[in-house]
This record gives C-alpha cells, structure tokens and sequence, in this order.
C-alpha cells in the first residue's frame, strides 16, 4: 500500500486526494496542514468580510465528505522533505515515511518594509485567522486605509466599507488596476466606489504607519499628507511560500519549477498551485497562477501522476470571474496593457444590446453598468473582460480557450460602431454547431 503525503490543504491539495482516491482506493493519503482549519474557500473570505456569507459556508468539504475518501488531516508544520530516505520531517521532529509527496502550500501575502508596519491594526487579507482578526478589529475602528492595486485590496476596500469604516484607498498611479483594466474600466469601479463613500487619494504611496501605544493611529504618504486610522490594510502581492522545496534542496526558481506532470527536480515530489511554476504554452515560459481553477487543475493532474497514470498538465486560457466594486466581471484570456501591434482593442459600453444565451453564465439583476472589451488577433480572439451582464463570458471563454479562428467576422469586428454581441453571438452558435457535428 503507498503512501501519498500532500502537504497543503488547498484547492490542489484536496484536488490531488481526490484524483488519487479515484486511483486507488487503498492508498494510504495523509494531508497535512499547517492552519487549523482544513480546507476552505479562499475566494470566499471576501463574501466573508461583507457579511453576505456566514463563516460556515466557506467550506466546501463537510466531515462527511473527508469520510468517504478516508482522509485524516494531520495539523502539522513540515519542516524538511528527505528526498534521499524518502521520509518527511514535521516540526516536533516526528518522521513520517513517504512513496510520493506534494508541495501544495500556496502561497502568502507580501509584507510591507515601511516604518511601523509592525503596528497593531496592520493588517492582510491571506487566510481564514486574518479575516477573522479583521472582522473583530472592524467592530471598534473608525477610519482605516488600504493600500494595493489589486483584487485583494478592492477586497479589503469592500470589506472594511461594509463594516462601516470610513475608507481610504491610496493608488500609486493614476487609476485602479491600470496593468488589467483599461482606463473606462477604471472609471467604473472607481466611481462605484466613490458612490460607496470611499475616499480615492491617487498618486499616493505609503511613506510611514504612525502609531501611539503601540496601535496605529495615522499614516504619513511620501508627499506629506496624513491620514487619521486606526487600521492599514496591506495588499501588495504575494510570494509563493517556497522555503520548504528549498530546504529540501528541489529547484526553484519565483515558484517550485515543476515539468508537464507537475514533478520536480524530484522524480517523487510534486507540486501543484500557487507554489508552483508551471510551464505556460501560451507564453513560451514557465510563470506563477494564483487562481483558484488553475490550482485545482493542477492538484487533479498531479494526483493522477503521483499515482501513475501519466497525464500532462496543459494550462488553459485564464479564466477568472470576480466582483469588481459590487460589479461582476469576467476576465478571460490576454487583456493587459501589451504592445503587440497584431492585437486591437475593441470595447462597447451601456449602448451594447445584450442577447439572452442558453447555456450562458447567469447575469445578475438590476446592473446599471454593462461592458464588453475583446482583444482582437490576426486569426483569433486573444482576449476579453465583461463587466456586468455575463451573456456573452461563455461563448468568449469557448471561442478563445479553442482558439477557434475568426478571420471570417474580423474586418466586421473592427468596423466603426459593430454589433458586437450579435457578431460573437451568431459566430459562436455557427462554430458550436459545426464543433458538435465532427465529433458527434
């Protein structure tokens, strides 16, 4: 009977037991994690910190379900990976042998280097122990400040306003998420959250946390003005929380580096999620994936090559739907700030006639805001966001994700004013046809 240790009790932790499972019904799996609380949703901890979820629906897996794969989830820290005697080192020095490993520990929020970030009421978005201290911490602050360009800070910004707590949001540049966003997408989660009574300083970055007692009580921006707070939210990025690969003497490089089947430099260790540094087709490199769907994808196919059915992980077009200020949005594929001459940007606002799809990702009632922007190649779509209504994120995820080629419709798409939906709409429904009949 082989031992499977997975180290990490994420998306692709739990995914690659269930792919082992699938496998081998004998398998001796033993998670281990690090938190206390096991497997739960991530993403959810901003539903969380609005109060829209109570704690208890952050889990996906129920004891019952832990059960029925015969999982017993181990609350340790591992602190080495004897890739030579095949054993696992934890941090009260107990020795557990091992046939495969995986490296599942995600990843962790960055920490901020400027004075008085050690404060009381600094505070991240990175885990259930964090969302928790926040939601206590909330009950008695007045004022806060939040400082990142990302989907985490939007969080916090979300999160800390639901609460009551009057907000400040400090951007670096001159508008939200500028390296994803086009400027008109902006506009729209700024102004949502203005509506919401929160306070943008652009061209704003953190000098110095002021603190009194040893609490926070005002922060110092690098032009001089000061805020009065009793918290700073801090989201900056993440690190990939490589130390034990690199205790264990396993290649890394920003992640673990890992092949096609999710192995490392050794044979018998894996590693899947944000950790990993998975080789991206796409983009000719290896590179990070810190989204929730990659990682489960990757724990699956790991799984499965741990326990000896060879299968290649391929990663697919980035898909990630997210609320943006209240608003929901798709983000799929390529749609940065690139400079690739062969790809145009076509975008429609509230004018768009928006067509009702079978088999289409619900819309949300009662939007005031719909959007639509594709990034047009030579012979495909590249990529698209969809703000609002979410008729058309299926079809654009098939059309993009296949690489299907649009030649036919695109000197119509880069017309002046085009029907936009109707020309995805029609084309997606020709192409779906035609996919169905070859392989019916």
């Amino acid at each position: 009977m082989r031992r499977y240790v997975i180290i990490g009790t994420g998306a692709a932790g739990i995914a690659a037991a269930q792919a082992i499972r699938s496998k081998d019904p004998t398998a001796d799996i033993l998670p281990i994690c690090e938190e206390p609380y096991g497997f739960y949703s991530r993403p959810g901890l901003a539903y969380y910190l609005t109060g829209e979820i109570p704690e208890r629906q952050l889990y996906p897996f129920s004891e019952k379900d832990f059960r029925r794969l015969n999982l017993r989830p181990l609350h340790a820290c591992v602190t080495r990976v004897d890739r030579f005697e095949h054993r696992i080192e934890l941090h009260d020095g107990t020795i557990v042998p091992y046939d495969r490993v995986l490296i599942a520990t995600g990843a962790r929020a960055a920490g901020s280097k400027v004075p008085g970030s050690n404060l009381e009421g600094v505070i991240k978005l990175d885990n259930m122990d964090d969302a928790r201290r926040i939601v206590k911490m909330t009950r008695n602050a007045r004022s806060a400040v939040v400082v990142g360009g990302g989907i985490t800070a939007l969080e916090l910004v979300e999160g800390l306003r639901a609460r009551g707590v009057k907000t400040h949001y400090l951007l670096r540049r001159d508008r939200y998420w500028s390296n994803v966003l086009d400027e008109t997408e902006s506009r729209i989660v700024e102004n949502r959250l203005k509506e919401e009574g929160v306070l943008i300083h652009y061209h704003s970055e953190l000098a110095e946390i002021l603190g009194r007692h040893g609490r926070v009580s005002a922060v110092r921006t690098q032009d001089g003005r000061y805020i009065q707070c009793e918290l700073v939210a801090i989201a900056i990025g993440i690190h990939p929380r490589k130390e034990l690969a690199e205790a264990s003497g396993l290649e890394t490089d920003r992640g673990i580096l890992v092949n096609e089947y999710l192995q490392t430099s050794q044979p018998d260790i894996f590693a899947a999620g944000d950790v990993a540094q998975v080789y991206d087709p796409f983009m000719g490199k290896s590179i990070l994936d810190s989204l929730w769907g990659p990682a489960r994808e990757q724990g699956y196919a790991a799984g499965l090559n741990m326990c000896g059915q060879k299968t290649i992980y391929v990663k697919t077009v980035a898909f990630n739907v997210t609320r943006l200020a209240g608003l929901t949005t798709t983000i799929i594929g390529t749609v940065g700030n690139g400079s690739d001459d062969d790809v145009v940007g076509i975008m429609r606002g509230d004018s768009e006639t928006w067509r009702q799809l079978p088999d289409a990702i619900a819309a949300q009632d009662n939007f005031n805001v719909n959007r639509l922007r594709i990034l047009v190649g030579k012979q495909t779509l590249i990529g698209a966001i969809v703000m609002g209504d979410q008729t058309l994120s299926r079809p654009l995820h098939q059309l993009i994700e296949k690489r299907v080629d649009t030649t036919d419709i695109r000197r119509h798409l880069l017309k002046p004013n085009p029907p936009l939906a109707d020309l995805i709409v029609d084309f997606w429904t020709q192409w779906r046809e035609s996919y169905a009949s070859q392989y019916a």
